[in-house]
């Protein structure tokens, strides 16, 4: 029952994520339809829209299938995959903090996305600094909180919606988006490793293998 309702979760979770990065892909066209929210980043700073959404839409879509467990042939497309998402995370999270520091909703969402550019970033690094280390029990745990901000895309989309109904002023409710949209995930997240049982002492299951020696 477990598993029934755990492959449910995840099959949910890789359709938002393909459906967002489908969605999000309409930036590689000249007039993207519905976005006007990102009309001035067109404008101003094209190259730096494209690389953030280059980056996002390749991490979400590779991003949520490294949660399978890896054995025999896919250990070989996990690690490969990994290191694109690396590289996509990197990409997307520079270009995110540009975007966010030049954001017309005010400080607060400078804050807001720049903190997710910065997490986002930051807990990719350490993700893939503990799988080179051969530390993958830390690894996982870095990586499950990568993509809780990867997700973060999925729901940014589902609550931009939802702010008509809230009453509020539009650019308002969305500087406390900027923050909502990421924060919820990562504490989840951390439940989640929490919960999960995963040793919190580095695993050098790599090196201590008998075929890596």
């Amino acid at each position: 029952m477990k598993r029934a309702a755990a492959g449910v979760v995840f099959g949910l979770t890789a359709l938002m994520c393909l459906g967002v990065a489908l969605v999000s892909a309409r930036y590689f066209f000249p007039n993207p339809v519905g976005a006007e929210g990102m009309a001035i980043h067109l404008a101003a700073r094209p190259a730096v829209l494209i690389a953030h959404v280059a980056g996002g839409v390749t991490a979400l879509a590779i991003g949520v299938f490294q949660l399978v467990t890896r054995r025999g042939p896919r250990r070989v497309w996990h690690r490969w995959a990994g290191r694109v998402y690396v590289l996509a995370v990197l990409i997307g999270s520079v270009a995110g903090l540009g975007l966010a520091l030049t954001s017309t909703a005010g400080p607060m969402a400078h804050w807001g996305f720049g903190l997710l550019a910065v997490a986002w970033f930051s807990t990719t690094v350490m993700g893939w600094r503990k799988a080179v280390a051969g530390e993958f029990g830390q690894h996982r745990r870095w990586m499950i909180r990568s993509l809780s901000l990867t997700f973060a895309a999925v729901t940014l989309r589902i609550m931009l919606p939802l702010i008509p109904l809230t009453g509020m002023d539009f650019v308002e409710a969305y500087r406390w988006v900027a923050f909502l949209c990421w924060v919820p995930n990562l504490l989840v997240a951390e439940l989640w490793i929490r919960l999960s049982g995963w040793p919190e002492a580095p695993t050098r299951a790599l090196q201590t293998s008998p075929r890596s020696r």
